[in-house]
């Protein structure tokens, strides 16, 4: 296997498969408790801000990530639960509405203006898998592709701003997308998520990188999330024992120490030691 490139985060040069959509909202309100670590409001647009899994099997998902992650979970809606840390949203899992469509983690980004954003995603070459819709008094969702095909989400809050806690063991803390254009990404992505990713002092949780520095060439263009852990190698001892496999050992990136893992249903994900 190849050595993993650094991620990259170059400022642009001038010049998919369709997964389903994010399950229903809970019959709770899932807004979060504001931490004097979090943003208590909705994150700035081009910010990975949420995510969800479309699983067979919800109840095998809970049983899988809470022992891998410490969950909790909060039923909801359409056989959706909302997964939770120290009391806060951390992710979604639903039941996949068609059995044909991927098991998958999508990552959402967030966006003030999701039909402006939708119309500048297709003008660049992407295209919308699922235009924007309501969730309830949530917020908007909409999925999306780029010009390559790797799917990724867009959230447009209302009361629910996305994470109520990230970048801590058990949460969110990058995404990465693997691609065979890292100079096109750059350009699609920045062009959208300019300030996010580019302006002075950002500090950015998505990276764009060859696909085949971890996958095999015939891997298609995705968007890979990844969780904390404070220890990889006792994690990977956990995911291959409640079922899941190590897609990728692990591996040293400009941004931690990586392994890429599927859950016990095939869906992928990475655990990032920090």
């Amino acid at each position: 296997m190849a050595e993993n490139r650094a991620s990259t985060n170059e400022e642009p040069h001038e010049g998919g498969k369709p997964a389903s959509a994010p399950p229903p909202a809970p019959t709770e309100d899932p807004s979060p408790t504001e931490s004097p670590t979090e943003e208590p409001g909705p994150y700035p647009e081009g910010t990975p801000c949420w995510l969800d899994a479309q699983l067979s099997d919800v109840e095998g998902g809970k049983r899988f990530y809470g022992e891998l992650f410490g969950w909790t979970f909060q039923e909801g809606e359409g056989g959706s639960v909302w997964a939770r840390l120290d009391g806060r949203p951390v992710a979604q899992l639903g039941r996949k509405a068609d059995g044909r469509m991927p098991t998958v983690w999508t990552v959402y980004f967030a966006t003030p203006d999701i039909q402006t954003l939708s119309r500048r995603i297709t003008a660049a070459g992407g295209q919308l898998v699922v235009a924007p819709y309501p969730v309830a008094e949530l917020g908007r969702a909409a999925l999306a592709a780029d010009p390559e095909g790797a799917v990724f989400g867009l959230w447009q809050a209302r009361s629910h701003p996305g994470f109520g806690l990230r970048h801590a063991p058990g949460t969110f803390v990058w995404a990465e997308l693997y691609t065979r254009d890292t100079t096109g990404a750059n350009t699609f992505y920045g062009g959208l998520f300019h300030h996010a990713l580019f302006a002075p002092g950002a500090d950015p949780d998505f990276g764009r990188a060859d696909v085949t520095d971890v996958f095999p060439a015939e891997m298609p263009p995705h968007i890979l999330a990844h969780f904390r852990v404070t220890g990889l190698d006792e994690a990977l001892g956990t995911v291959r024992r409640l079922g899941g496999r190590v897609q990728a050992p692990p591996f040293e990136a400009s941004y931690g120490r990586v392994a890429v893992v599927t859950d016990n249903q095939g869906a992928s994900f990475a655990l990032l030691e920090r």
